[in-house]
C-alpha cells in the first residue's frame, strides 16, 4: 500500500479521534512515524543529532483537535523525509554496510532497514483505524 494512498481522503474531523481505548488516532500514528523517521536518519547523517527522549519524546501529546497546520506539517515532515532516507540510500559515496561515525555497531542500512520496517507496521495501524472510524473503502 503506498503511503500517499493511504493517508489520502482522511476526514480532518477524525484525524485527532481515537477509536477505542487500544487504538491511537490517525494524527498519533503518523506524527509518531514522522518523528521516528526523523530521528533514525537524521541519527545517521548528522553527527550533532541529538534524539528526543524515549520514549515520551517519540509520541505527540493526544488532541481531538488536529488543525490543517498541524496536519500538513506532519505529513509534509513525513514525506520530506522519507525522500531524504532514498537520497541516502542512493547516494553513491555512502557504503550502507559500513558503521555511521560516532557509532560503535550501526549501519547505515540498519538504519534504513527500521525506518522501513517501522513504517510498514504503523502504516497497518493507520489502516486499522480508518477502517475502525469507517473512513476507508
Amino acid at each position: 500500500m503506498p503511503y500517499k494512498k493511504a493517508l489520502e481522503g482522511i476526514r480532518p474531523e477524525l484525524r485527532g479521534v481515537r477509536p477505542d481505548d487500544s487504538l491511537h488516532s490517525i494524527y498519533e500514528e503518523l506524527e509518531h512515524m514522522r518523528i521516528c523517521q526523523e530521528d533514525l536518519l537524521y541519527y545517521a547523517i548528522d553527527p550533532d543529532w541529538e534524539s528526543p527522549e524515549w520514549p515520551s519524546g517519540l509520541w505527540p501529546t493526544p488532541s481531538q483537535e488536529v488543525s490543517d497546520k498541524e496536519w500538513d506539517k506532519t505529513v509534509n515532515g513525513f514525506f520530506r523525509d522519507m525522500d531524504r532516507a532514498v537520497e541516502m540510500v542512493k547516494d553513491q559515496d555512502i557504503d550502507l554496510l559500513s558503521v555511521i561515525p560516532g557509532s560503535d555497531e550501526y549501519t547505515y542500512l540498519r538504519e534504513v532497514v527500521i525506518i522501513i520496517e517501522h513504517n510498514a507496521y504503523h502504516l497497518g495501524k493507520i489502516l486499522d483505524i480508518r477502517k475502525a472510524l469507517d473512513n476507508w473503502r
